[in-house]
């Protein structure tokens, strides 16, 4: 990941410097702060700040003065009961601070997630970074025939290098236009605005979505169930689930119980319809039931047997 050495010098000073505090800190969580964890070609994810721990879940439950019970397993025993029955305003006592690089694309997914406060770096006032994804061979694939919003059959070897050739010269030619108009010279040093062809705020648009851009980003625990419960899901699509992925392992370290009880309730959860709870039972006491004789439609039937893992009739 190409990041500008005084940026890692700000980090550094950062990471060296430690404060006393009242406050209970996660020492997994402390051995990462501000730390860059990479995430695609160029992009990264690192924790800022953080409040609260699995006891402020706990405390907030009980309204209590103190950190919880003194036996632990009392304290993951009710983390669960409160996710397992959605008791939500607990979790929000927890908040957490990111500051992430992503491409343009993936920040405008992520921006639909309305709870949480953000801001973006400003393009009207800084000039932004030749830095643009492109994606691995791998990771390029035809439009699904199935599903309207994902991908279908990777492309062959032969056609990904056509798609990596076009993204690339087109994001080349953009940011070339771009420095034109700024009357950049490319050598990374501040321009005279008076010598700009065209406002910073006007040129930017000429760049594609795939450019970088960054944000903080923060965020309450029960709000960032949330978005990781859409967003970290096998269906999402790969260049946003891999951030989800990495504030997962975060998350872990950070509230070990209040993941593991979000994990087991939601995430790798299925949840059953009044119909479809109807039909357990009737496979329980022997009946065979198929999509014809089950009152779901053949899209919920589908969705239905594989949750369950029953094979498809």
């Amino acid at each position: 990941m190409a990041t500008k050495e005084t940026q890692l010098a700000e980090i550094r000073e950062a990471r060296a410097q430690s404060s006393e505090t009242k406050r209970p800190t996660i020492p997994a969580l402390e051995e990462i702060l501000y730390e860059f964890l990479p995430v695609l070609d160029h992009g990264c994810i690192r924790v800022v700040d953080y409040m609260g721990d699995d006891a402020a879940v706990v405390q907030a439950a009980r309204v209590s003065y103190g950190r919880g019970t003194k036996k632990i397993s009392e304290d993951r025993g009710l983390i669960r009961y409160l996710m397992r029955h959605r008791h939500t305003t607990p979790f929000e006592m927890c908040e957490i601070k990111f500051h992430i690089k992503m491409p343009i694309f993936v920040a405008r997914q992520w921006i639909r997630h309305r709870t949480a406060n953000v801001n973006e770096y400003s393009a009207r006032y800084s000039i932004l970074d030749k830095e643009f994804y492109l994606p691995k061979p791998e990771h390029l694939a035809a439009q699904s025939t199935v599903n309207r919003q994902g991908r279908g059959a990777v492309l062959s070897p032969e056609e990904a290098e056509a798609v990596r050739t076009l993204l690339f010269e087109d994001a080349e030619r953009a940011y070339r236009h771009y420095e034109h108009m700024l009357n950049d010279d490319g050598s990374g040093k501040e321009q005279d605005p008076d010598r700009s062809m065209l406002a910073r705020e006007l040129a930017r648009m000429n760049l594609s979505l795939n450019y970088y851009t960054q944000w903080y980003w923060k965020i309450d625990l029960h709000n960032l169930f949330h978005f990781l419960g859409l967003r970290a899901d096998t269906h999402a699509q790969y260049e946003i689930r891999v951030y989800a992925d990495i504030i997962m392992d975060i998350v872990r370290k950070w509230v070990p119980y209040s993941c593991e009880a979000f994990e087991e309730y939601h995430l790798n959860a299925f949840t059953l319809s009044n119909t479809m709870k109807k039909i357990v039972c009737r496979i329980i006491t022997g009946e065979k039931v198929t999509q014809e004789t089950s009152g779901l439609s053949k899209r919920e039937w589908d969705e239905f047997t594989t949750g369950i893992g029953m094979a498809r009739s």
